[in-house]
């Protein structure tokens, strides 16, 4: 009878527990969508007297110092976030109105008080998916860093399904994700037949990673050990790269065949395409002798460690650089899924500031 109300009781607290997490993110929706509305209605009403000289020189400045005047202890209202209001409105009216605002719109504006309810721009509801579902603070990250809409749609989506925080959208966007995501070199159609397999693979993996956490001293190209270390050290950062689904199994991941030990560099294993990924680190360009190194580790992963459930095993070769044609006739007749991508390591500094600093030699000696 203990176990039976016991049982009674779980099931009743993950009931009330779904119910209280349902709740929260719904009344969480709701606030969201009423400030994105405020954002957008009070960003038109000042782009529309603003940009059409209604109003004089500093009055942004004049209505911000008025209104913590007015509403003591107000914050967001700054000079500076009522002028990321304005850009908010200008950047998005033409995908979200389906009309210009009139002439007799602006005198309305003029003459009339405006209620806070009619700066509420409730044709925001007309706006794509996801649109609502992401805070302000990442919309503006989003219209500083892009310009297209497709890639602007692009990060919405992305930030709204996949919950992205503020520094993640910021390392995406720095690493243009949009413009490498599914542009890898690859031999996924003639190696894996599954179609749906295929373009989950393909969306799966970009054609340059940003390691902007790799910061070697030496002005040469670091040895793979190096690069290596310095990645399993960040691993979280670079986890952070590959993107959703990726779980770290392990580094130097041994296998032996035939009494000869033979190990891979990096080893994950991604949830969504359900198999084991292998990447192999190298200095320098690509070459077409790495390609069939990673197809005899992927063959030993999928018959020595591969479970039955799990889908063939994919390489990666991560390199310096890479010539297209080159990779193209490397991938000829080659029997595992493998793609070539390039890492990007952190910015060297700029000309101007390399004679301003010593060299480590120096700065040994001063020490």
């Amino acid at each position: 009878m203990k176990e039976i109300k016991t049982n009674h009781y779980s099931e009743a607290i993950q009931t009330i527990k779904s119910a209280i997490l349902k709740s929260r993110y719904c009344a969480a929706t709701l606030v969201n969508r009423e400030l994105l509305s405020l954002n957008y209605g009070i960003g038109k009403y000042i782009s529309e007297n603003s940009r059409k000289g209604f109003w004089g020189t500093g009055a942004i400045e004049t209505i911000a110092e008025r209104l913590q005047q007015e509403l003591p202890g107000l914050r967001g209202f700054s000079a500076g976030n009522i002028k990321k209001m304005r850009i908010f409105f200008e950047q998005w009216c033409e995908h979200i109105e389906n009309r210009a605002p009139t002439a007799h719109d602006l005198e309305t504006h003029v003459d009339q008080d405006i209620e806070i309810r009619a700066l509420m721009a409730h044709d925001i509801e007309k706006i794509p998916p996801g649109f609502l579902n992401i805070g302000i603070t990442l919309h503006y990250e989003i219209i500083n860093k892009t310009t297209s809409l497709d890639e602007r749609l692009f990060y919405i989506e992305r930030c709204a399904t996949e919950f992205w925080s503020r520094e993640t959208l910021k390392y995406h966007l720095k690493s243009n994700l949009y413009a490498n995501l599914g542009k890898l070199p690859n031999n996924f159609k003639t190696t894996i037949s599954d179609k749906d397999l295929q373009r989950k693979a393909l969306l799966s993996f970009k054609d340059e990673y940003l390691v902007n956490f790799v910061n070697i001293e030496s002005p040469d190209e670091p040895d793979e050990r190096v690069l290596e270390s310095e990645i399993v050290n960040n691993i979280r950062k670079f986890i952070m790269s590959l993107g959703k689904d990726f779980s770290f199994i392990g580094n130097q991941y041994r296998m032996m065949i035939e009494d000869v030990e033979y190990f891979v560099d990096l080893l994950f294993f991604n949830r969504q395409l359900r198999c084991l990924v292998a990447f192999d680190l190298k200095r320098g360009d690509f070459k077409p002798e790495f390609l069939g190194k990673m197809n005899f580790y992927l063959s030993a992963l999928d018959d020595l460690v591969r479970l039955p459930h799990e889908n063939p095993s994919i390489g990666i070769i991560l390199c310096k650089s890479k010539k297209q044609k080159t990779v193209e006739y490397a991938f000829r007749d080659m029997s595992k899924p493998m793609g070539v991508a390039t890492y990007k390591t952190a910015s060297e500094l700029p000309p101007e500031y390399k004679d301003v600093l010593p060299d480590v030699e120096r700065l040994k000696e001063l020490l």
